[in-house]
């Protein structure tokens, strides 16, 4: 387990649904990863780097909801600038997308 955090700590956590909107591949990354471009409605468009090539195709991430924290500075990943860090579920080196059990419209808060 790690350092246990205050409420207030993780109230700082902005968690948004979001819809990936474009996909490309992303073969200046060090390890195997997607460029996505994601819809958070009223926050606008943002763009991410996510290293979840294995066991997603690019086709099957189009129009699929995701959970990402919006409030972290952006990230140079070799020449590109990543806006929001998409969440998932770290199974040996695989990367499972959080996602809404239900469709729900784009920037709902995550509590």
């Amino acid at each position: 387990m790690s350092n246990t955090i205050s409420f207030e700590d993780f109230n700082k956590v902005d968690l948004r649904i979001g819809t990936i909107i474009e996909v490309h591949d992303f073969p200046e990354a060090r390890q195997p990863a997607y460029k996505l471009t994601i819809d958070f409605g009223e926050l606008g468009i943002k763009k991410s780097s996510a290293q979840i090539t294995t066991l997603y195709k690019k086709q099957d991430l189009l129009q699929r909801q995701i959970v990402a924290v919006v409030n972290f500075p952006k990230k140079q990943i070799a020449k590109f600038m990543s806006e929001c860090l998409v969440l998932g579920a770290v199974k040996e080196n695989d990367v499972i997308l959080l996602n809404p059990e239900n469709k729900v419209k784009n920037g709902t808060p995550v509590n």
